[in-house]
């Protein structure tokens, strides 16, 4: 499934500064009985975001109009727990283009970057220093720039570089995901396959 290339994203942040987020809480076990991509982004934070009646939970920051953007910043170690691919895809669907924190559990790193959403990470000061800036201008900007691989507060100019598997960067860049990649690299497959003994 391609997805929108990513190379510089230029937006401002969505906070959310809660450690050990797993990901029956970014998307509930209950959600999880699609198999599109399509359609979790209601649900993402469900049990966060409203009460058992339906209705907003107005002090959850998603329900309010004050943080907006594509960027959402978390706590440490964010998108711990079950494996699911489904909590990558709620993020995604919601509108987020990248999810910014000081610690990724692996598995949900790799999901996010199998469908084009960036997972940067920081040091603990940088993150607190970016949750300052927020709160202290919900309108601050920060710039995501994938390719020279640092992620700046636009206000005050302080940046810093996050790591990211050279593969996928490719990927990113380009919109591809694993299966993309192989399709793109398809006469070079059959190409190569030609020398192969029968």
């Amino acid at each position: 499934m391609a997805y929108e290339s990513f190379n510089i994203l230029t937006s401002t942040a969505v906070p959310l500064p809660i450690e050990n987020v797993d990901t029956d809480q970014i998307i509930p076990a209950r959600f999880l009985k699609a198999t599109e991509r399509v359609g979790f982004g209601d649900n993402l934070f469900r049990d966060w975001r409203y009460h058992p009646d339906n209705s907003p939970k107005t002090d959850f920051v998603l329900n309010d109009s004050t943080y907006t953007g594509k960027i959402l910043v978390g706590g440490k170690n964010f998108g711990s727990g079950s494996s699911r691919e489904h909590a990558a895809w709620a993020i995604y669907d919601y509108g987020f283009r990248c999810v910014i924190s000081s610690f990724f559990a692996d598995i949900f790193r790799g999901n996010c970057l199998n469908i084009g959403v960036l997972p940067v990470q920081v040091s603990a000061e940088f993150l607190e220093k970016t949750f300052a800036a927020i709160y202290a201008n919900p309108d601050t900007t920060l710039e995501v720039n994938l390719p020279e691989q640092t992620v700046t507060l636009l206000a005050t100019g302080e940046k810093e570089s996050f790591e990211i598997n050279s593969y996928k960067k490719s990927n990113m860049m380009n919109g591809f995901d694993d299966i993309d990649y192989l399709l793109n690299i398809k006469s070079n497959i059959q190409e190569f396959s030609k020398t192969l003994p029968l």
